[in-house]
């Protein structure tokens, strides 16, 4: 395979900012640290404009609540899909969270349980939070891709395109960087200008699940599996493949469903 003057070598990056003692700083827990962060500020933002119907502070309660579910969710999530044997060989792997492995669909889970529990002690249904956490998702799964190619890893199929990445000398789809842009930057615009003005009831979670559904499983099709389950059908279907599936069809549903109410909250 030819490479192209436009080609870019992947240099190696060293997933370790810096150390404190025994303690390393990465770049891929910084990056969920900086979604969250991002996310948080946005949403005081809305609430002291009065976009969304909360109080600043119960929006720091709120932030809270979903980090945890996207943290736990995440990595539960993973070992589930992605690594159960590797977590009944070394149990103590679930906790290392800072050595990558974390599944959104594990996360979404996670996060709708924890917006399901909030909800309960402020009297609103889980998909009217999630409605409100919606918009902001995209940034933490838009660093989460970042921090993935910090880290080198989830690379794409080999490719002779002028964008590719070399990687140890072959030219590689940098698939991370396409989750960054689609499920990150193209997925937060839409869905944070579709949010800003009133929608009915599960709209914009609905919105987000279709459309996040949708470009994961385009890009599937270039990502390479791990290597521990590689393809599970075909040659060319894969385990991202078969959780977005049945999301594509439940969001578009929910979707529907609410124009269907239109109960606006």
């Amino acid at each position: 395979m030819l490479e192209s003057a436009a080609m870019f070598e992947y240099p190696g990056f060293d997933p370790i900012i810096f150390r404190l003692g025994p303690l390393a700083v990465r770049w891929y827990g910084l990056m969920y640290l900086v979604g969250i962060a991002l996310g948080w500020w946005l949403l005081r933002r809305r609430a002291r404009r009065g976009v969304i119907a909360w109080q600043p502070v119960q929006v720091d309660d709120m932030v809270f609540y979903a980090a945890m579910g996207v943290i736990l969710g995440g990595r539960i999530g993973y070992t589930v899909f992605y690594g159960w044997a590797h977590l009944m060989a070394d149990p103590l792997s679930l906790l290392r969270i800072w050595e990558g492995g974390m599944s959104f669909h594990g996360g979404l889970i996670g996060v709708m349980v924890a917006m399901w529990w909030f909800g309960r002690r402020h009297g609103r249904d889980m998909f009217s939070m999630c409605d409100v956490i919606a918009p902001v998702v995209p940034i933490g799964l838009g660093a989460g891709r970042l921090g993935n190619f910090i880290n080198g890893e989830l690379w794409g199929a080999p490719t002779d395109l002028p964008w590719a990445v070399i990687v140890d000398g072959v030219p590689r789809h940098a698939s991370q960087l396409y989750e960054a842009t689609l499920e990150g930057l193209l997925l937060f615009t839409v869905v944070w200008i579709y949010s800003s003005k009133p929608r009915p009831d599960w709209a914009v979670a609905g919105l987000f699940g279709l459309l996040y559904s949708i470009f994961r499983f385009g890009i599937e099709f270039v990502r390479l599996p791990d290597a521990h389950i590689g393809y599970l059908a075909g040659g060319w279907f894969t385990m991202g493949m078969l959780l977005s599936t049945p999301m594509i069809f439940i969001s578009a549903w929910i979707v529907i469903h609410a124009y269907r109410r239109k109960v606006v909250a």
